[in-house]
């Protein structure tokens, strides 16, 4: 049962969007998902009662912020959305269970220097060597001067690109009505869903 943590140390880097939609393509493949929220502001838990029934259902995952347990059985997958500021026991309870960590930064200083730290903690926890972390690159605009400052960071850390996704109101329309990009007809987030091709790539890679 693959468990995918959605973590950074900064709030508004886009966690709780980029781990609905992951939700969402697993769902749309047929996937008995759980959707866990150990943010308090319980962000996905909102977005989940805001989901049409008629569509590939995604179940929601009562987590105890200071105590995270193996999800229900029955669950095949599991995503699982962390807050700002994890740290001490509920990363390492996150850790425990996670088979790999997404971790969204946008192109700006503060991000980049937050997210160096936060990789670096995550490669020195005692299960970092089993742990695949991937970095999701979060509203970009290629050609910009801080895409550039991410690439350049980027190659400082041996970990992953997984994806740039770009800045978009796909994203802001969609969540208000409990919606992801696999929901939709395709034509019209076609360019969006095109780049998740990589990223769920690398989800499903050993």
């Amino acid at each position: 049962m693959p468990v995918i943590v959605v973590a950074n140390p900064k709030g508004g880097v886009g966690k709780s969007t980029l781990s609905t939609n992951l939700a969402g393509w697993f769902a749309a493949a047929g996937h008995p998902v759980m959707l866990g929220d150990v943010d308090r502001q319980q962000s996905t838990r909102t977005w989940l009662s805001l989901r049409p029934p008629n569509l590939p259902a995604i179940q929601g995952w009562d987590v105890d912020q200071d105590d995270v347990v193996r999800p229900p059985k029955g669950t095949t997958h599991v995503v699982l959305d962390t807050p700002a500021g994890l740290n001490g026991k509920r990363l390492d309870a996150v850790m425990k269970l996670a088979d790999k960590v997404l971790v969204p930064l946008q192109p700006s200083l503060f991000d980049i220097h937050a997210t160096h730290a936060f990789v670096r903690e995550l490669q020195a926890h005692r299960r970092g060597g089993k742990v695949k972390i991937g970095l999701i690159g979060n509203r970009t605009r290629e050609g910009t001067i801080s895409a550039d400052q991410l690439h350049k960071f980027l190659e400082t850390l041996d970990v992953p690109l997984v994806a740039f996704l770009r800045d978009t109101q796909n994203y802001v329309h969609l969540a208000a009505r409990g919606l992801t990009l696999w929901d939709v007809a395709p034509g019209r987030v076609q360019r969006d869903v095109e780049q998740w091709v990589s990223l769920t790539d690398w989800i499903e890679t050993e």
